[in-house]
């Protein structure tokens, strides 16, 4: 049996580096919610010495509110001034809202405090679309950034696309969410004053438009992550808007183990993909296609182990 491995979701067993580096990540479901509905902000890979489980409601670049803790040891919720009385949350760090409305969307983060007393953040983006407006889909005036390309290569460069930027904006400002603690400017823009003012690490490797959009060059590694476009209205109300985007990386070649190439029949397989690369998406193909015995086949949580119970004559081939 010849075996390929490709280079990274799910459930018995840990496998290489993958389930013990794995962050901890978010996952909406569904990924988009019509308005008076309900969405589960599920957590997948939390750290086994987690204490802990805190979620913030993003209200601008530097501003989030408590939603509410649960701490594990004493079993308890603890809620705070963002909860409206239609969240869940979960022992699993897992966050449910009921009755979704239009104040709902936006940048959910989810702070994990350690035994080891070290705090982990991730974010999930809430997506809400109205019942005239199929799913993914967007209203005309809707503010919306794309990232061009979503996965950048070192040395290349990124553009955040703005649609929908409001005509009557007087000022708006681009930010580089760091950490709790760390969010850096990268350009301000005045309309009223027509002015521009950057930040001393995206002078030099930055350029702006009139309709928001933003271009960075140079990238390395560091400039992966959450940005922030705040916008100043003629009312002088604050709408603010993420994006995301990632860094393209070379991966070490992995290989495949397996528990025996030549299987008898009505015995179960395992597989697994063993890489020195952490934060990676493993896919498992069969003979050139997608795995075809779904049926049979368990995954482990980060996709590194593939088992095949029973294991048939029609499944010998490539792997």
């Amino acid at each position: 049996m010849k075996i390929v491995c490709l280079s990274p979701p799910t459930v018995l067993w840990t496998c290489g580096r993958q389930d013990t580096s794995s962050k901890p990540t978010i996952e909406s479901v569904p990924p988009s919610i019509a308005e008076g509905g309900s969405v589960l902000l599920l957590v997948h890979n939390p750290p086994e010495n987690t204490e802990a489980f805190i979620w913030f409601k993003e209200m601008s670049a530097f501003k989030r509110i408590e939603i509410a803790q649960y701490i594990i040891d004493r079993k308890s919720t603890v809620w705070g001034p963002a909860y409206t009385g239609r969240e869940v949350l979960h022992s699993d760090g897992s966050l449910l809202l009921h009755g979704i409305t239009e104040k709902d969307p936006g940048l959910y983060t989810l702070q994990i405090v350690r035994t080891d007393m070290i705090r982990e953040e991730t974010q999930v983006q809430l997506q809400v679309h109205t019942p005239l407006s199929p799913c993914c889909m967007l209203t005309s005036s809707q503010l919306v950034i794309h990232a061009v390309p979503q996965y950048a290569a070192e040395g290349g460069h990124v553009h955040f696309q703005v649609r929908n930027l409001p005509k009557d904006v007087k000022a708006f400002s681009w930010y580089k969410l760091v950490t709790t603690q760390q969010v850096l400017k990268i350009v301000e823009y005045s309309k009223t004053r027509t002015s521009t003012s950057w930040g001393p690490e995206y002078r030099r490797r930055g350029r702006m438009h009139h309709d928001g959009s933003l271009m960075l060059k140079d990238l390395t590694g560091k400039d992966e992550g959450m940005y922030t476009l705040e916008i100043l209205n003629k009312d002088l109300k604050i709408e603010i808007s993420f994006v995301k985007f990632y860094m393209k990386k070379n991966l070490a070649q992995p290989y495949v183990q397996v528990t025996d190439s030549t299987v008898a029949g009505n015995r179960s397989v395992i597989f697994t993909c063993i890489s020195p690369d952490t934060d990676v998406s493993i896919h498992w193909i069969f003979n050139n296609q997608s795995m075809h015995h779904l049926e049979r086949m368990t995954l482990s949580p980060t996709k590194c182990g593939l088992r095949i119970n029973p294991f048939m004559s029609v499944d010998a081939g490539e792997y």
